[in-house]
């Protein structure tokens, strides 16, 4: 592939509800250009971008993958992005590699959560966009309704630049908005044709002039001479609406949407065409905002001649290739064997060999200018690690991925591969920035937190696949724990006499409740009856004592204990005696004390449609949950519900939130404190966990 410059470059990423299309149309866009010989089917399992055996399995993507092609005199990187909410986080970093999105939207299913996430991703991070209404092939697809759907929940910045045009429920031509021609499609190659009359439908006529005005008036917006001609009757050029979409593109106040079929290849052309006219490339849009080692704000410019910065915006861990860095190049140009500065860590670095990707395919690359994306070989960087030119070190702000909170205890199906699990987690949390994997020092499980069932089955299915280490997964424990609720005193004798010395411990202890996680141990002991040197035994023997609680084996806390009397033998005393004695206290006094279990209570604040805020409300109810307010949230029509909820009924919340939002919802949920568990709930979880006096 020849080098291009960062004017010729154009970076999409083409993002979605799953379904929607985004695999097809990149495999359409591939095969249209050149850039394949053929146009593979996602049912077969031999598309470019979903070529992994997890995506060939489920049909659907997983990973971002990157492809890219040339049309005109440009170069175009696709940054193919998976759908599914479970793996949101390769959404973030394709969208943020990006200079522009595609969103495609079922002809057939319309505007769906998927479509908002998308577009609202993409704002956030400045990126300007485009909608791709796909499946027109289909019986059931229905451009105008979906154009009004777009129009009513995104606003007046849509912008229909190619329509097709509707006869007896079937297209027989599309319209191109701008070039003001219409064309047919002949074995998926365009012929053009005469423009739509009322010929072809009574109103067709009608909505072309009025398709034609919102064009014209969206372009108006953009500058003011426009403005001030439309506002005079005249009509724009072509290459005034050209320039005025695509500077409205830039400044985010002109979404324009195309129609395609992926599957016959209609209107795929004109789509290559809008992306050589509109789209800006790199030298337009990717001027980023850089930190100095000093803390203060830079501005990076996508200019080849200064030094060079770029950023790692996702890893792949692949054990037999090694590790893979995509990289996005921002100023100056990226060469292998190149030191370089990981402004991230400090540390210094070598570029490895650098290839650019077709799917899987790798095409070895001599250098990388900016505005282009790139993949390293076996670098020692990370996501979100900024590598520039010792010349000029700078930092550029990381990505924020959503937070795993969808959990489960994991250990090895075959004794001794716990080693083999932490190693392969390792690499794959350096590639997923979106799960966690962690001890719980409260139940010793080792917990892995993803972003739902999905992709809690992908990363299972890396851990055996990848890296050769299966593993089993159950819902994890809850760390109850016990205390007491009333003050006991009590004794604890141990005394036992076999030839030779015996043993003999004697100590009266006080329980009684407190305010604390630990054991609070003080002796009150008058007159010598037990010999200072044996304080430290008694204590000892309490603090082993407390870590098994005498109703279900749980831990105990809240609890002090005051050493007060005894007696002891001179010559059978012992330390070990005297904690044995300290054991008997404890297991006496807890008994008589009252004991009650506690449970952790977390503080959960959760955003809902407006609409399910009810459904919600009741649900938490059924959850034990206890309701503390109700907020408006940033993002219009949705509420934030704050709420303390028993951990316990929290397991299955992640896939009850996504269920009843279609995927709208979010939570965070963290650990507030310990409540007393309700009586009609002691008798079940005792029975689970019960230990062996």
């Amino acid at each position: 592939m020849k080098k291009y410059d960062s004017t010729k470059i154009k970076n999409i990423a083409i993002a979605g509800q799953a379904g929607s299309g985004k695999t097809s149309l990149t495999e359409a866009l591939l095969y249209k250009s050149g850039a394949t010989d053929r146009l593979g089917k996602i049912t077969d399992g031999n598309t470019v971008s979903d070529y992994t055996p997890d995506e060939i399995k489920r049909k659907c993507s997983v990973y971002t993958s990157l492809s890219s092609l040339e049309t005109g005199e440009f170069k175009v990187n696709l940054l193919d992005t998976p759908g599914m909410f479970d793996y949101e986080g390769e959404a973030v970093e394709g969208i943020a590699a990006s200079g522009c999105v595609l969103i495609t939207v079922s002809g057939k299913s319309g505007v769906r959560v998927g479509t908002h996430k998308a577009y609202d991703l993409a704002k956030k991070m400045g990126k300007p966009t485009m909608f791709v209404v796909t499946k027109l092939d289909d019986d059931n697809a229905n451009f105008n309704n979906v154009l009004t759907q777009l129009k009513a929940e995104f606003g007046p910045t849509v912008c229909p630049v190619v329509v097709p045009v509707i006869a007896d429920r079937k297209i027989v031509s599309y319209v191109n908005l701008i070039e003001m021609k219409a064309y047919k499609y002949e074995d998926g190659k365009a012929v053009e044709t005469d423009m739509p009359t009322a010929d072809v439908s009574e109103k067709m006529g009608y909505r072309i002039d009025g398709l034609i005005e919102a064009v014209s008036e969206a372009v108006a917006e953009t500058d003011e001479a426009l403005f001030e001609k439309f506002f005079s009757g005249e009509a724009f050029t072509q290459k005034e609406l050209i320039d005025g979409i695509h500077s409205g593109m830039n400044s985010g106040i002109i979404t324009p949407v195309t129609c395609v079929s992926s599957t016959d290849l209609s209107g795929v052309d004109m789509l290559l065409k809008e992306i050589d006219l509109l789209l800006p490339p790199p030298s337009e849009k990717d001027a980023m905002i850089g930190e100095t080692a000093d803390g203060e704000a830079v501005e990076v410019a996508c200019v080849e001649s200064d030094p060079m910065s770029a950023f790692v915006f996702k890893t792949v861990a692949d054990p037999f290739v090694g590790k893979m860095s995509y990289i996005k190049v921002f100023s100056g140009k990226l060469t292998p064997n190149k030191e370089v500065v990981n402004a991230t860590t400090g540390s210094t670095e070598k570029v490895g060999k650098l290839v650019t990707l077709q799917g899987k395919k790798q095409i070895d690359v001599a250098e990388a200018g900016c505005g282009d994306i790139v993949v390293a070989m076996k670098m020692n960087v990370n996501t979100n690690d900024t590598i520039c030119d010792s010349a000029r070190v700078v930092k550029f702000a990381q990505l924020t991925f959503p937070k795993p909170c969808y959990k489960m205890a994991v250990r090895a199906k075959k004794q001794g591969d716990e080693s083999k699990i932490s190693a392969a987690m390792t690499r794959l949390m350096e590639e997923d920035l979106t799960i966690d994997y962690k001890l719980d020092p409260s139940t010793n499980e080792m917990i892995l937190s993803t972003l739902g069932g999905l992709h809690l089955d992908s990363v299972v299915g890396r851990l055996a696949g990848t890296f050769g280490v299966e593993v089993e997964t159950s819902v994890p424990k809850i760390s109850y724990r016990e205390t007491i609720r009333k003050k006991v005193k009590v004794q604890g004798r141990h005394k036992k006499q076999s030839g030779g010395h015996g043993q003999y411990g004697d100590v009266w202890i006080e329980f009684e409740p407190c305010v604390s996680d630990d054991l609070v141990f003080e002796e009150k002991v008058f007159g010598g009856a037990v010999p200072k040197n044996f304080f430290p035994a008694v204590e000892k023997g309490l603090q082993e004592s407390v870590k098994k609680g005498v109703l279900a084996g749980f831990p105990v806390v809240g609890l002090k204990a005051i050493l007060v009397d005894g007696s002891y033998h001179p010559v059978d005393s012992s330390e070990m005696a005297f904690k044995m004695a300290a054991s008997i206290a404890y297991k006496e006094g807890m008994r008589q004390a009252e004991p009650v279990l506690l449970e952790p209570i977390g503080s959960l604040s959760v955003f809902v449609p407006d609409d399910n805020t009810g459904d919600m409300m009741g649900e938490l109810n059924k959850r034990r949950g206890r309701v503390l307010g109700m907020n408006p949230a940033e993002k219009k029509g949705m509420t934030e519900i704050v709420a303390e909820v028993p951990m316990a009924e929290m397991a299955d919340f992640t896939l009850l939130l996504r269920q009843m939002t279609q995927g709208q919802g979010v939570f965070t949920f963290e650990k507030a404190r310990y409540e007393p568990l309700p009586a009609n709930l002691v008798a079940d979880v005792i029975a689970k966990n019960a230990v062996a006096d």
